[in-house]
């Protein structure tokens, strides 16, 4: 079952990678579409902010998806020299420390999003930018990312109780430097 869950989170996590990726893409086409017509004198403006906006939704989304392909950086100093067992706790410990980490992001986040609603903040730049049009996707992103985190941790629990410490570690482990360079 925790197989079934980890693999249909992937699968989300890919799609969401793609429409960000595009999104990116989108902003990128923007930015050098302001960049070549402000040379002929007919700025786009607001290429800066579009930019900014698409990075912090980007990140929070992203944070997920790099969680799922066991990218997320780790100091590997104590883990290298563990196995099975004792590894695969060091492994959810760290994952129980990253998912708490998400869960307060996404319960400091609300507040922000919140206060932009309740005054209809906008940005004080040419664009006037409403800033909960950029503040709930960015929000969603860091409530995913944290319950892509728990999702993972109790399904990787349930390996490491199970006994089947070689799935763990492909779940909620590193890559070795051959994994990443092949």
């Amino acid at each position: 079952m925790a197989h079934a869950i980890l693999h249909y989170l992937r699968r989300i996590n890919r799609a969401i990678a793609l429409i960000i990726g595009t999104a990116l893409l989108l902003c990128a086409a923007y930015v050098v579409a302001d960049i070549v017509l402000r040379r002929v004198g007919f700025p786009l403006r607001g290429g800066t902010d579009i930019a900014g906006y698409a990075m912090a939704i980007a990140t929070s989304w992203g944070m997920a998806f790099t969680l799922l392909e066991l990218g997320h950086v780790r100091i590997d100093i104590l883990r290298s020299r563990l196995a099975g067992r004792l590894r695969a706790t060091l492994d959810l410990v760290a994952l129980l420390a990253l998912a708490g980490t998400a869960s307060m992001i996404a319960l400091r986040a609300w507040p922000v999003l919140e206060r932009s609603i309740l005054n209809n903040s906008r940005s004080n730049s040419a664009l006037q930018t409403p800033l909960a049009w950029v503040q709930a996707p960015w929000f969603a992103g860091w409530v995913w990312f944290a319950l892509v985190a728990w999702i993972t941790f109790l399904c990787a629990l349930w390996l490491v109780l199970m006994r089947d410490e070689k799935a763990a570690e492909s779940t909620i482990g590193m890559q070795n430097e051959a994994e990443v360079h092949s």
